[in-house]
């Protein structure tokens, strides 16, 4: 079976076990996303969503938190980790998005990726789930480790691999491919001990790396 056959047979296949191909991160808007997508690096999703409420009841909006003390910002969001580095790259960009965008999320990768702090796997993510765009495939350990199983990449750094996968499955999936593969690694194809014997891609997966 070529990568592109796969590619298709593991949408085929996992669809059906995952329906609900929402975000972990609770959100009420494409601004919402966008922060406690930032606020998730090295941070579980469950953490973020203890953090978020609060936050958003601070700065509601990116003019809010343009004008916010970055001193303030920074004990909210504590407790996700690097929270001086986070809080100054949130407030920095939404600073960019009053100046430049008028305070809307911007529906393009270039303009997202202009931002402090977004790199490609957070504007993937603002893009598809929030604005129904798709520009590429958002890739955090789960996709790595996946595609590399699966043998759709041979690389570990997430730029290449996403170029690997995206003419690979049909640009309407790309979105849909980063929360089932996310959601079968955390339930089947775990980072240790994966079981194998109950997944259902078995037949097909090349097991590379185990």
């Amino acid at each position: 079976m070529d990568a592109a056959a796969l590619a298709r047979e593991v949408v085929s296949r996992l669809s059906p076990l995952y329906p609900d191909l929402v975000p972990a991160l609770d959100h009420g808007s494409a601004y919402e996303l966008l922060v406690a997508t930032v606020l998730a690096a090295q941070c579980t999703d469950a953490r973020v969503n203890t953090v978020t409420p609060e936050f958003f009841r601070r700065w509601p909006d990116p003019a809010a938190l343009a004008a916010a003390d970055v001193a303030a910002v920074e004990t909210v969001v504590h407790s996700t980790g690097f929270f001086r580095q986070k809080a100054k790259n949130l407030v920095a960009a939404a600073k960019l998005l009053v100046a430049r965008h008028g305070g809307a999320i911007p529906a393009s990768m270039a303009a997202l990726t202009a931002l402090p702090g977004v790199a490609r796997k957070t504007a993937n993510i603002v893009l598809s789930n929030a604005l129904g765009v798709h520009e590429g495939i958002a890739v955090d350990t789960h996709v790595r480790r996946l595609a590399n199983r699966l043998g759709l990449t041979a690389s570990d750094n997430p730029i290449i691999i996403e170029k690997d996968m995206m003419p690979l499955f049909a640009r309407k999936d790309w979105g849909a491919i980063n929360h089932l593969l996310v959601l079968h690694g955390r339930a089947v194809c775990k980072a240790r001990s994966p079981r194998c014997d109950a997944c259902v891609l078995g037949d097909i997966c090349p097991r590379r790396g185990l």
